[in-house]
């Protein structure tokens, strides 16, 4: 068992969070969620001993592995994908090396034979012999091809390497898991994937992701951070949403009702406290009122985004018609002879391994490309607004601050009216006058976002808008497209805002075949798929 006691934070001069009890037990998922900025990478910091709390202990079993999912995607450049996974044991990979260098000496001694009797006993325990055949196992199930598993490291590209680490921290059965943001990068099936092999795994593992459909897969119980508090609850991150939601409802009707109270019994004081024969009973109701106290409603660390887009007008029967596009990007054919119709109301998603494809449509359709072969054509009355994947070269080359970055795409330029898109994206105050070059990836996201709204566009394009979003500002944003009256063209990730928002479905494949396209929600799509 993990137990963190007492534990507390000084950071830049306040209090992340203190007096921070937890027990992790084996055989449970545990989800730490909480705003950006609350500290949830920082706790798994603490938990793994990274980072020194200002105060308090962590401890786990004598016999307890601890195995942290790593960041640094360069790091294991000069070793192969399958000695990196295997550094997921760090003794089983330091019994290997002493191995594999006693059996290369020339002058083998005696001493070096019981040596390596020693070790080769503690890796029979350690169940060495299987070490390659689980890596394997690992790597398939993340859609590692099994022609990379001996390949350098530094021959994988992002996505590959970040599957790598992943198996690295699954790898030898460590008893407690840290994982921060796992399905960051991964394809659905590699998430599916994670999904079953968490769920059934029977030992300790503790999660932080913004994902709310792999949260609500895997997790047992989830730990928010909040209210400059640490808590567990019992449960997933949805049953944690409605508990809390329900929570502070009461405690509103419950404080509702006491201050109705309050306000009697002090119409009651005012008005007979200068009458004689009702003065006891004035002095009495002040004693009640005295003793009555409002339960604090704690002010949350959460802040949620408004995302709203209205068009100016509504489009036509016509939207979007695409016929047989190609394109090759740096020598891949990433479409290849893509056709469809997008019909009013459409709110299509595009999903599948194909990221480049997808990416690579959106800017065709966007006038930022041209296609190899085929065409597209726009009905007369739409008007659209796109989200890049890489919104960079929107803020690199801006020096000017948020105000006035805002103000270059908005037809009224007075402060008042950018003041107030900017507070819709919870900028407020002084932080309208940040310079943009400095802005977090998710500051970024919300700047584009109300960029778009100003557009007034009938048809939207967002390519994977929820990457650097908080859960908050992942639920407004899902419940403002969901509630776009337009036409919408989208690719996530997120598994649950695909659900929440699409009402078809297209998946672009990367091999040249033929695009899979239904109409229903994506679940709907994924039992098409695996039933074809």
């Amino acid at each position: 068992m993990l137990t963190v006691n007492e534990v507390s934070l000084q950071f830049a001069g306040s209090t992340l969070y203190k007096h921070v009890n937890l027990e992790f037990k084996a055989g449970n998922c545990y989800g730490i969620i909480g705003a950006n900025g609350a500290g949830k990478s920082t706790l798994l910091r603490i938990i793994s001993g990274e980072l020194e709390a200002s105060s308090g202990t962590v401890s786990m079993g004598a016999d307890d592995r601890m195995s942290v999912l790593e960041q640094d995607h360069f790091k294991y450049d000069e070793f192969s994908v399958m000695d990196t996974v295997i550094m997921g044991n760090t003794r089983l990979y330091a019994i290997m090396q002493e191995k594999d260098a006693l059996y290369a000496k020339e002058d083998f001694t005696d001493a070096d034979g019981e040596r390596a009797a020693v070790l080769e006993g503690e890796f029979a325990e350690m169940d060495g012999w299987e070490a390659e055949t689980e890596v394997d196992r690992l790597l398939n199930g993340l859609g590692i091809p099994m022609e990379l598993h001996t390949a350098q490291m530094s021959a994988l590209d992002g996505r590959q390497k970040v599957k790598v680490l992943l198996a690295k921290a699954l790898f030898g059965s460590p008893t407690i898991i840290l994982l921060d943001e796992p399905t960051n990068g991964l394809d659905i099936d590699a998430v599916n994937w994670l999904e079953e092999f968490l769920i059934d795994y029977p030992y300790t593992i503790i999660v932080v992701s913004h994902d709310r459909h792999f949260l609500n897969s895997v997790c047992t119980h989830t730990v928010d951070i909040d209210y400059n508090k640490v808590q567990m609850y019992a449960g997933n991150y949805d049953f944690w949403y409605e508990s809390s939601k329900l929570m502070q409802q009461l405690l509103r009707n419950q404080n509702k009702k006491k201050e109705e109270q309050i306000k009697s019994l002090q119409a009651f004081i005012q008005r007979f406290s200068a009458n004689k024969s009702k003065s006891k009973q004035a002095t009495s109701r002040k004693k009640v009122l005295d003793s009555i106290a409002l339960d604090d409603m704690p002010a949350s660390s959460r802040k949620y985004p408004f995302v709203g887009f209205t068009p100016e007008r509504e489009a036509g029967k016509d939207i979007l018609f695409v016929e047989g596009i190609s394109k090759t990007v740096d020598g891949a054919k990433v479409l290849n002879n893509v056709s469809f119709i997008a019909n009013k109301g459409d709110k299509i998603a595009l999903v599948g391994d194909n990221e480049a494809g997808n990416t690579t449509l959106m800017k065709i359709l966007a006038g930022e490309l041209e296609p190899d072969e085929g065409s597209y054509k726009w009905g007369v009355s739409t008007s659209q607004a796109y989200f890049p994947l890489d919104n960079s070269p929107y803020f690199d080359d801006f020096d000017g601050d948020l105000i006035n970055w805002l103000r270059q795409y908005s037809d009224d330029d007075t402060e008042t009216y950018l003041r107030g898109f900017l507070g819709r994206m919870l900028f407020s105050g002084d932080e309208v006058y940040k310079p943009a070059k400095v802005l977090s990836g998710g500051e970024k996201v919300r700047c584009m976002l109300s960029r778009m709204m100003m557009t007034h566009a009938n048809v939207l394009m967002l390519d994977q808008p929820t990457n650097h979003l908080d859960l908050e500002s992942i639920q407004a944003l899902s419940d403002g497209l969901a509630g776009f009256p337009g036409n919408l063209l989208f690719s996530s990730h997120d598994h649950q805002f695909i659900d929440e928002i699409a009402n078809r479905i297209i998946e672009i494949p990367s091999d040249g075949t033929p695009c899979l396209d239904r109409t229903g929600s994506y679940e709907e799509f994924l039992e098409w798929k695996h039933s074809k």
